[in-house]
């Protein structure tokens, strides 16, 4: 819940909006010093309309720990700013600050050293992958060294999709320890250290285990926790790291189990007996199997699971516990970045982009958005033809834990990488599609509305299609009435083309069939011009230009192309 405090006529207004359009919102009305004490502890962050040293004055009195303090934003009796005023990470002004901001029509103010130089928060690092920081890490230190530019040694038993890192931190193979100081550390490990790590330290411990189970009827939750506790501590791991408990199906109601994962505040997965059985063990038994179905529960659910087996199982009176680490999944985001205007990169992919350490594509895509890359980030670009070995390279960072984007212009699904790297991922890494704006959509935004009705995409491209196959399509299409974009539709070697798509055009079309020829969309160069069929010139067109041909409906409005769906009869 986000409590909104307003002491103006023009704070109450603009609180009154916010109350209004978002639904996780309550305004408290009142004085502001009421209002606020009202809305500390029952709000998870705060927008307060006040001057800034009112709202510091006010709120004051009320922080005592910035773990558990409601994130604040202050906004100004004009509106023109939404300052992130304290609570920044851990409460989310910071984020909160640009909703309002986007909201209100004003400008955010963020302040934190990382996000002002574009670094990684210390406190949230990891964050969507499940990392938890561990008690007494040195979050502040760390965190200054960082945005100081001082060397951060980075010590991690696996490759993590964390994002890019500036260059300042450097990979260890080992902790520094007392002995060894100088110099803060980040490390990302789920074992336990023989000896503390050197100071200053951050350390995460991501979510890397899984504790297979096996219990007998009845057991309890305190057993189960004590036997998974004792073999933690046998493996030198971390009970933050566990991921999930794993077990057999039968035992979805167990009583106990559920209670010790509900305790821990991991998920179960459960497994059928004949898909446990079927699973190679270590640790066989035959009593097991002559129970429940299968030689091994605890043992086969941590294999099952996909992880590696790293502590065989250990039993109690009434419990088995395994415990295997799993696969670090890397991410891969395929971004679409639009036609060629900054504006006209959605902030799906912007999101992508600061969030990858690699970043592959085209050489001319990728020197467009290099300003939206965070420091750390590496760029991987290969000529244009290697479509298949940028979707390697991008897949095998992934695989290999990392976080990449894969950039294309326009959308990336349409006539570009999305279609190549998905044939060749598989389930070992996390992709995302990232749409974006096509170029046949931005074509038609600056000729008016000629995809109106139905419409079909072909391009002119014989490199990867038969112009066999092409030339059908374009039949297909005209003899369906559909308006046409026209990809790729003339290159130096391949000027015959187009003059032989607009031959099959105009065998159902009549000559002053409105065309669309725009080159270089959304970009310095851009030119729009409207023909009709009989008049376009495929010498005019390049491989920078879409060529939208109307249907038999299409028509100039005002200058600008028009299909219409028939609204207006």
């Amino acid at each position: 819940m986000i409590g909104l405090v307003a002491a103006t006529a023009n704070g109450r207004r603009r609180a009154a909006h916010l109350a209004e359009v978002w639904e996780d919102t309550r305004l408290y009305d009142g004085k502001p010093r009421e209002a606020l004490a009202a809305a500390w502890n029952k709000c998870d962050a705060l927008v307060l309309f006040l001057a800034t040293g009112a709202a510091v004055r006010l709120v004051a009195p009320l922080l005592e720990d910035k773990r558990r303090d409601p994130g604040v934003v202050c906004v100004d009796d004009a509106g023109r700013f939404a300052v992130a005023l304290c609570g920044g990470h851990e409460g989310g002004a910071n984020a909160l600050a640009e909703r309002v901001a986007e909201t209100l029509g004003a400008a955010p103010v963020i302040t934190t050293a990382s996000d002002s130089l574009g670094m990684p928060a210390l406190d949230s690092l990891g964050e969507s992958l499940g990392f938890e920081v561990e008690e007494g890490s040195d979050l502040a230190a760390v965190g200054a060294a960082l945005v100081s530019g001082e060397e951060v040694r980075l010590f991690s038993e696996q490759r993590w999709p964390v994002g890019p890192l500036p260059e300042n931190v450097v990979p260890v193979r080992t902790p520094a320890v007392p002995e060894e100081p100088g110099g803060s550390s980040i490390l990302i490990t789920d074992r336990l250290f023989d000896v503390p790590p050197a100071k200053p330290a951050v350390v995460y411990r991501p979510p890397s285990l899984v504790a297979g189970v096996g219990c007998s009827r009845g057991a309890s939750a305190g057993e189960i926790l004590g036997l998974l506790d004792s073999a933690l501590d046998e493996a030198g791991l971390s009970r933050k790291s566990i991921a999930a408990l794993a077990s057999i199906d039968v035992k979805s109601d167990e009583a106990g189990l559920l209670e010790a994962a509900n305790a821990i505040d991991v998920p179960l997965r459960f497994y059928p007996a004949g898909e446990l059985a079927a699973v190679e063990v270590p640790n066989p038994s035959l009593v097991v199997a002559g129970a429940v179905g299968t030689p091994s529960v605890a043992e086969a659910a941590v294999l099952a699971s996909g992880a590696e087996l790293v502590l065989e199982k250990r039993k109690s009176r009434n419990a088995t516990v395994a415990i295997g680490r799993l696969p670090v999944r890397g991410r891969l985001a395929l971004v679409g970045l639009g036609p060629g205007e900054d504006a006209l990169i959605p902030p799906l992919a912007r999101e992508a982009l600061a969030a990858s350490e690699l970043v592959v594509g085209l050489g001319q895509y990728v020197e467009r958005i290099r300003h939206l890359l965070r420091p750390g980030t590496r760029v991987h670009t290969l000529p244009l033809g290697d479509e298949v070995a940028r979707a390697e390279k991008a897949l095998a960072e992934a695989r290999a834990g990392g976080s990449v984007a894969l950039v294309s212009s326009g959308d990336v699904g349409v006539y570009a990488m999305g279609s190549p790297a998905l044939e060749l991922a598989r389930e070992d890494i996390e992709v995302v599609v990232v749409p974006g704006v096509t170029a046949a959509q931005a074509a038609a935004s600056l000729l008016g509305s000629p995809l109106g009705h139905d419409h079909c995409s072909v391009s002119l491209s014989d490199l990867l299609t038969p112009w066999e196959v092409i030339e059908n399509r374009v039949r297909a299409a005209a003899l369906g009435d559909f308006v046409v974009s026209l990809y790729n539709p003339r290159s130096k070697g391949r000027d015959w083309q187009l003059g032989k798509v607009r031959e099959i055009l105009l065998e159902h079309r009549p000559p002053d069939t409105p065309v669309g020829v725009v080159k270089n969309a959304y970009r310095e160069e851009q030119e729009v011009v409207v023909v009709d069929l009989a008049s376009l010139r495929p010498e005019d067109v390049d491989m920078l230009t879409v060529v939208v041909v109307g249907n038999s409906q299409t028509r100039l409005v005002a200058g600008r192309m028009v299909t219409p769906r028939g609204y207006l009869g």
